[in-house]
């Protein structure tokens, strides 16, 4: 074992002066990362864990005592943050796009194909790097130090997740260069490995808590732990594919720029290969998705990206995904079982993971693939995560199996089922269906619906247990006394809990609408269904054609809502909401004057100085309908950066298209 400089007797916090203090702290620290990066990057440690930890504790002891010199990039604030109570929102310097799918070779083949011809002779290399399935984030650095951890979002804004990634080891704090650049956004994938997934599963399923379905799942949740110390429970890892926005790093290729992030102390995957011509990314392909489940960590295809940043640039990119690179997805893994019920499988194990049932809820697929009760079939987890039936295997069935009716009346609460026209699916509209209402309740609650504080699923799900609420209206009804006795719920969170619930009955109409879970009906078109409405009782007597003529409303939603109004235990109760003292207020006037009032308006392309939620925003702040696609019925389209097909549209149509400057000295606004 090398023996290093920081681990040499050392005096102790009580009997350093401030400034000797200081040093020591600093000596620490760069010890502690030290041996941090040669035990979690490098997997070869240099000095024992008890010796580690003892370093550890002496500078935590150092910080204790001095605590005008603790940093953030200090090893102990890996964990320990206190708990938030919300994610800031991050706006990514250059956008986390998504990647283009090929899910065979052919479409791989196409893709190449399509790169070469862009670019003509020249030649085209290329760089092979494993897909994590884990979550993508994004790691800005300033001046060699880590500064701010988040999500990927929407590819645009994510969410502030800092304390959480200092949490995982691999994650250096401080770059290893010795002129760190003024900025630097290196992307990666947080991922759960399977063993730590696995031993994770055990344990809740001992607590009786859900299990999680994959480790891509787990990942996700745990970097959206609101106190950090759960997070630092999971034991995260990250692989560290590329750089976002950077100041003064002097590379040419994306190869040169993993070899950069590798030295700069950041975990690169070891099986990322170059790869000099197109057979050889098909050896590299065909290699892994041989060899994917001998890995430590799931893994769901292959990302194939133009070796060269000269060519990355002349690419370019779509909206959604660069040109320059493409994923190729493993095709998905298949095992026989046998169908006990159209609902219930045995138990089989697909991709490492035990699928216990698959969707078959559509009657039209059902009939398709003839499945019967009691037929073996052959099941897949299509994209290694939804289980579906791919056939029967018609040559092992008996003459014993039976033929499946889909019910007319929901078997829960025996309300009529609905299926509309066009759609394969019947559904069960019933607001207070007992199989639907938890995770109707959770939603009724959420943020962007009627927005109960202190009300979450893990108290919602206590109280259905305790049978003291069977939806929404009973929430109005409970009472202190009732919360008190319940699970770590004292007075104080009894008053809470009761004090949000009585606030949520004044809100707006829009929010209202939303709760009620309307199929098709997401916060948006709540809001287009509220402003010409006006009230919910006009709402709640509007035809199909009333509902339909709205801007921006089809007759997919009109048919949807209408069907919904109908249903009479919805209207009863929302006459109970009502009765509790649930107040809907109108919407605010709309703007009737101006350039964009009454006008529908779509965006499309990627804008540079707003997000799409704040252009959406504020087109409707001054009178707009916004709306999602281009018809006759638009009047505007505001057209950013790739703007695709939409664009195409809107000319073909005559639709007058705005640039992202025109759009913002319409709604009083400086862009650029």
């Amino acid at each position: 074992m090398v023996k290093s400089q920081s681990a040499k007797k050392a005096p102790t916090a009580s009997t350093l002066t401030k400034s000797g203090a200081r040093r020591r702290i600093e000596q620490l620290r760069r010890g502690i990362e030290h041996h941090s990066f040669h035990y979690y990057v490098l997997d070869s440690p240099e000095i024992s864990d008890g010796e580690y930890d003892r370093l550890v504790r002496e500078l935590r002891a150092l910080e204790e005592r001095f605590p005008d010199l603790v940093t953030p990039d200090s090893p102990t604030q890996r964990v320990g943050a206190a708990p938030s109570d919300a994610f800031a929102t991050v706006r990514h310097r250059q956008p986390m796009l998504s990647l283009a799918n090929a899910f065979d070779e052919e479409e791989l083949l196409v893709w190449a194909r399509r790169v070469q011809t862009a670019l003509g002779e020249q030649r085209v290399e290329y760089v092979c790097e494993l897909k994590i399935d884990g979550a993508a984030v994004s790691l800005t650095y300033e001046h060699g130090t880590f500064t701010r951890g988040a999500t990927r979002g929407d590819g645009f804004e994510g969410e502030d997740v800092t304390a959480n990634l200092k949490t995982i080891k691999s994650l250096p704090l401080r770059l290893r260069v010795n002129r760190p650049q003024a900025l630097l956004e290196a992307r990666g994938e947080a991922y759960l490995p399977v063993s730590v997934f696995e031993t994770i599963n055990r344990e809740r399923a001992a607590a009786t808590e859900p299990s999680f379905a994959n480790p891509r799942n787990a990942a996700a949740g745990s970097l959206r732990q609101l106190d950090p110390k759960v997070t630092a429970a999971r034991p995260l890892d990250l692989f560290i594919y590329g750089v976002g926005a950077a100041d003064g790093i002097d590379v040419r290729t994306h190869h040169e720029t993993l070899t950069w992030l590798k030295a700069a102390g950041f975990r690169v995957n070891p099986h990322t290969a170059r790869c000099r011509s197109l057979d050889e990314v098909m050896v590299y392909v065909r290699e892994w998705t041989r060899r994917r489940t001998d890995l430590p960590y799931d893994t769901d295809g292959v990302v194939i990206k133009v070796d060269s940043l000269a060519q990355q640039a002349e690419l370019g990119a779509t909206s959604q995904a660069p040109r320059w690179a493409i994923a190729f997805k493993f095709p998905a893994e298949q095992a026989i079982t046998r169908v006990n019920d159209i609902r219930v499988y045995e138990p089989v194990r697909v991709s490492g993971v035990t699928v216990t049932s698959a969707t078959l809820h559509n009657e039209d697929e059902i009939r398709r693939k003839d499945v019967r009760i009691g037929d073996w079939v052959i099941v897949q987890r299509a994209g290694e995560v939804i289980p579906e039936v791919v056939r029967v295997v018609t040559e092992r069935r008996t003459g014993h199996e039976s033929m499946f009716s889909m019910p007319t009346t929901c078997p829960s609460c025996g309300s009529t089922t609905y299926r509309p026209e066009g759609e394969a699916v019947a559904r069960c509209t019933n607001l207070a269906c007992p199989a639907q209402v938890l995770g109707r309740l959770i939603h009724f609650c959420s943020r962007d619906a009627m927005n109960v504080d202190w009300v979450g699923p893990k108290l919602l799900a206590q109280l259905l247990q305790r049978t003291l609420i069977a939806d929404p209206a009973d929430l109005y009804a409970l009472r202190q006394e009732q919360l008190a006795d319940l699970e770590r719920m004292g007075d104080r969170s009894a008053r809470n809990v009761v004090d949000s619930i009585a606030a949520s009955k004044r809100t707006t109409l829009a929010r209202f609408l939303y709760a009620l879970g309307i199929r098709h009906v997401g916060a948006h078109v709540a809001e287009v269904l509220a402003a010409p409405a006006g009230t919910l009782d006009r709402l709640l007597q509007a035809s199909f054609e009333d509902v339909r003529d709205v801007p921006g409303i089809g007759p997919t939603i009109a048919e949807s809502v209408t069907q919904f109004f109908r249903q009479p235990e919805n209207r009863r109760l929302i006459d109970r909401l009502r009765t509790a003292g649930v107040r809907p207020v109108a919407p605010a006037p709309i703007v009737s004057t101006g350039p964009l009032a009454g006008k529908q308006i779509v965006f499309t392309g990627t804008l540079s100085n707003f997000s799409r939620s704040r252009a959406e925003a504020l087109a409707k702040e001054h009178g707009a309908v916004v709306s999602n696609s281009v018809s006759k019925k638009t009047d505007l389209l505001v057209a950013g950066v790739d703007p695709g097909s939409k664009l195409l549209r809107a000319r073909k149509l005559g639709v007058r298209v705005l640039t992202e400057r025109e759009f913002a000295k319409m709604v009083g606004t400086r862009a650029g």
